[in-house]
């Protein structure tokens, strides 16, 4: 039977890879890519530069296809996205069966952990619900840029006896700091939702292309760096024509 990995490659640098992640490389015989085109082309360069870097004496190929276009501000996001995930999966499951053979083993190397705001496991269930490949699955841990961030700032992500929330931007720009959590980190945030949270004695600590050469980080009260975040922002989706960041809002005080 045909194998999957489903490798979480931490958040940017490449000492990120974790040794469980490194043996599952040498595992494989093609990596499966799903390409966001020429502004993204710098996210298949630095996977193919990691596997560069940790492949030892074996064959190995990259196997890509145009990752499918999506509405990013659909009525009904939840169905925008499940069929988003549907035509991923038609996409990946023909590539599969043609390019690995019965025995061969293939790869889906995936930014952070594939646990945590990534669709490539439930594109995965979907393939394999199908059966028409049968799939053998296995998933190795990342560093995600949630850990990236709190370590990039040397700071703990709960305060003491404290939970953490994580959330994305469209639900933190939808419902604004929750009443119950003193710590929320916000991922995925496009239009910068910070910007509309009530400053009420905030601290941000934000960081983008986390462990990358292009690392950005800035920490402080809300009220006083959200300007100057957003603004970095924007350069740097000019420069590089994405931007990928996190960041944690924290309630004073509680430390």
């Amino acid at each position: 039977m045909r194998k999957l990995l489903v490798i979480g490659i931490g958040a940017g640098d490449p000492e990120h890879l974790t040794v469980q992640a490194v043996k599952a490389l040498n595992r494989v015989d093609a990596f499966f890519v799903l390409d966001k085109g020429e502004e993204k082309s710098a996210l298949t360069a630095l996977r193919r530069a990691i596997c560069e870097r940790y492949i030892e004496g074996r064959d190995w190929r990259f196997v890509t296809v145009p990752d499918p276009p999506r509405d990013r501000d659909p009525a009904d996001y939840r169905a925008e996205v499940s069929d988003w995930h549907a035509r991923r999966a038609a996409l990946l499951a023909p590539l599969i069966a043609r390019e690995l053979p019965e025995d061969g083993t293939g790869g889906i190397l995936v930014w952070g952990d594939p646990s945590l705001y990534d669709s490539t496991l439930r594109v995965v269930d979907r393939i394999v619900a199908d059966g028409t490949v049968p799939l053998e699955v296995e998933v190795i841990p990342g560093i995600t840029s949630v850990q990236a961030l709190a370590a990039a700032h040397r700071i703990a992500l709960n305060q003491v006896g404290g939970a953490v929330l994580i959330t994305t931007g469209r639900r933190l720009a939808a419902g604004g700091m929750p009443a119950e959590a003193d710590d929320v980190v916000a991922m995925l945030d496009g239009p910068g939702a910070f910007r509309t949270v009530p400053e009420e004695d905030l601290t941000i600590y934000w960081g983008a292309y986390l462990g990358t050469p292009q690392e950005m980080l800035l920490a402080g009260p809300l009220a006083e760096v959200k300007d100057r975040i957003a603004a970095l922002r924007e350069q740097a989706r000019a420069r590089h024509g994405w931007i990928m960041d996190t960041y944690l809002l924290r309630r004073r005080g509680g430390e």
